[in-house]
């Protein structure tokens, strides 16, 4: 029992078997399920973090990787921990830096020990060894930190897929080992690939490693989305209903219903704020490109649905004016508005769950927004 870290399921849904849940942290409390902005590099895009407290984020994302590199871990932890140095009170959640080390393709070599890599910015030679990461991780001082994995590429073949898994989980224990801080929330990683039975074998191995929550990895890779929901309700049968779900990467409104109907409590995902730079925004009637001319006219609010700052106080015609004319506040009012788009969205699912009626409100989202049921 760890006193820094507690979950609770408040509610599971009659109508959906969705869950509802409160999660406890050094920095607060996070109601679930929930979706997490991306501050890759110690910053959400555009973003200050009052504005993110404004638009009502509950929890960051920042990454091991990059951080590491620039501007060291060593220098976060001399500024007061990732919190202080980034000026965020709330709660945070450092990945392993696993899916960027084996994003650089023959900038890396795997072996048991980890990973040695050439750095994107100035191919200076680096190693990440379970050890390391978690010694990394520690200064960086997030309140939920991920095990080191290794993310399979899609796709991959099975005997690769399968090599890589077992390692995975041999990592997942060096980790365990050498966690230095009982106030961050370690977390295993399911892997397997898009092969069922090594996902259930994957999820029982890091199942029984008793972490105080499981992620879910490997998956929006490139899979077709079908085949990550079958992935997922494979692992949702076999994971400790008790303890927090993360599904890494995702975060598109179709993926975070499926998910939420699939057991998964967090997500993350760039999507929201990498579209809101190219000038396209979510709605509740779908997605729009807000830089295209139809929008030249259009004095209507970027969606009349939201509550956020852009759409209170500025129009279609005036941000396409912007994204014209190369404004940087368009980038910082369509990115406001995309991440409270999808954090208003989770806080409906939450509503929905509680009134047990999460299948009626997709139903009601889905046609509205225009996806397929």
């Amino acid at each position: 029992m760890n006193p820094y870290f507690k979950f609770e399921i408040l509610h599971e849904c009659a109508q959906s078997g969705a869950r509802l849940g409160r999660l406890t942290t050094p920095h607060g409390v996070i109601e679930t399920p929930c979706y997490m902005p991306v501050g890759t590099q110690a910053t959400v895009k555009a973003m200050s973090p009052r504005e993110l407290r404004e638009i009502r984020t509950q929890i960051l994302l920042s990454n091991t990787y990059h951080l590491y590199l620039r501007p060291g871990h060593e220098l976060v932890k001399e500024a007061g921990g990732l919190h202080k140095f980034m000026g965020w009170d709330g709660p945070i959640l450092t990945d392993s830096g696993g899916f960027q080390v084996f994003s650089l393709g023959d900038l890396r070599k795997i072996t048991e020990e980890g990973v040695e890599f050439r750095s994107h910015l100035d191919g200076s030679k680096h190693l990440f060894t379970p050890e390391r990461v978690m010694e990394i991780e520690a200064a960086l001082g997030a309140d939920i930190i991920m095990a080191f994995d290794e993310c399979v590429p899609y796709p991959a073949d099975r005997a690769y897929t399968e090599r890589s898994m077992h390692r995975t989980h041999r990592w997942a224990k060096r980790c365990q080992k050498s966690q230095l801080r009982q106030d961050q929330a370690l977390f295993g990683i399911v892997q397997g690939g898009t092969f069922a039975d090594l996902r259930a074998k994957s999820a029982r191995a890091i199942a029984d490693m008793d972490f105080i929550g499981n992620a879910i990895g490997g998956l929006s890779v490139g899979e077709p989305k079908i085949v990550m929901y079958e992935m997922l309700e494979v692992v949702n049968d076999i994971l400790p209903k008790n303890k927090p779900r993360y599904l890494m990467g995702v975060g598109s409104p179709d993926c975070l219903f499926e998910g939420v109907l699939r057991g998964v409590d967090m997500f993350d995902c760039v999507l929201q704020t990498r579209i809101a730079r190219n000038g396209q925004a979510l709605t509740s009637r779908g997605p729009l490109t807000i830089r295209n001319a139809t929008f030249e006219r259009d004095f209507t609010p970027v969606d009349p649905d939201c509550d956020c700052y852009a759409c209170k106080n500025f129009t279609r015609a005036y941000i396409r004016h912007l994204i014209k004319a190369e404004e940087i506040l368009a980038a910082r009012l369509l990115t406001i508005h995309n991440l409270r788009f999808s954090l208003r969205l989770m806080e409906q699912m939450r509503e929905a769950i509680k009134n047990d009626r999460l299948l009626d409100f997709k139903k009601e989202f889905y046609e509205k927004y225009g996806l397929a049921q």
